[in-house]
């Protein structure tokens, strides 16, 4: 009897589009291999849709708010469906950047500096305190959003002026800039996939340079470091995946600065797109697009 796959992309984050293209890779993937696919959309007809097509699992293709913060996994829960990816808790620890950071600066595993800042300080106050605490340049992000969408490397002088395009959140990440190299590691349930360098010719690894084909980001692999450290940085990746109690697959974001490992962000949800990393990292070890599909279902599940 063929399997039921269910897969919910598409929602109201800024990742929307980002989402509906892994949705659509999945599900024509899943076709080809002689599953029953339909795609929908979170919306008032998901538990419609969910009761019609009983489907054997759900393949969770959101991306950034609602799709990786605990909310839909909140949903899914009380359906009883095993779902895929990372389960309520572990899904809202990893979205919000201060509570990853908190982890990760408890457990030993190096990141930058960084502070919140709720717009709460004059002009001078604000340049002041970030001379004191890291200085220029400064990296600042929303404190809950995926795909690099709104971040902006700063230097003094751009500092207030970018801060303004991230005034409609409460809150927001100022976080010291570590130059060097850009590495990008995955784990599927227990197992180390690999890793992967960017270069990209713009100022970093932005929405941009991952999704937009003529960005030309280049992309390395095997990455050049020795075996000692190439086993370092898989053996962080894999303690920042069990310490957020992630499940499925996991993608860590890496900067490689005078010999250390930045550990940057880890995401729950990474991309399955033409231009995605996780399957490029899979087809590098002989993991094939279908073969990575069904892993994520096999480890898929529901919160015990």
């Amino acid at each position: 009897m063929k399997k039921k796959i269910l897969i919910i992309s598409g929602g109201i984050s800024k990742e929307r589009i980002i989402s509906l293209e892994t949705g659509k890779q999945v599900a024509k993937e899943l076709k080809k291999h002689n599953y029953l696919v339909r795609t929908c959309e979170p919306d008032k007809d998901l538990l419609l849709t969910i009761k019609d097509f009983k489907p054997n699992c759900i393949f969770n293709a959101l991306h950034g708010q609602f799709g990786e913060d605990g909310y839909i996994q909140t949903i899914l829960e009380t359906i009883g469906i095993p779902y895929t990816h990372s389960g309520v808790i572990a899904s809202a620890k990893a979205m919000d950047k201060e509570i990853s950071k908190k982890i990760f600066l408890k457990n030993k595993i190096l990141t930058p500096k960084y502070f919140v800042y709720n717009f709460d300080k004059t002009n001078k106050e604000l340049i002041s305190f970030v001379k004191k605490k890291f200085n220029f340049p400064v990296v600042i992000k929303p404190i809950n959003e995926g795909s690099s969408v709104n971040v902006y490397i700063c230097t003094k002088n751009d500092l207030l002026k970018n801060l303004k395009f991230l005034k409609d959140y409460k809150k927001v990440m100022i976080e010291q800039f570590i130059p060097g190299r850009e590495i990008q590691s995955a784990i599927i349930g227990k197992k180390k996939l690999g890793a992967i360098e960017l270069k990209p010719k713009r100022k970093f690894y932005d929405y941009q340079a991952k999704y937009n084909s003529n960005a030309k980001t280049e992309h390395i692999i095997p990455v050049d470091l020795s075996k000692k450290k190439y086993k370092t940085l898989m053996n962080i990746t894999l303690k920042a995946h069990n310490l957020m109690g992630c499940r499925g697959v996991t993608r860590s974001d890496f900067k490689y600065f005078n010999g250390k490992f930045y550990l940057l962000e880890i995401n729950t949800q990474p991309g399955m797109t033409k231009l995605s990393l996780v399957p490029e990292i899979s087809a590098y070890i002989g993991i094939n697009f279908i073969n990575l599909i069904k892993l994520i279902l096999k480890d898929a599940s529901i919160d015990k």
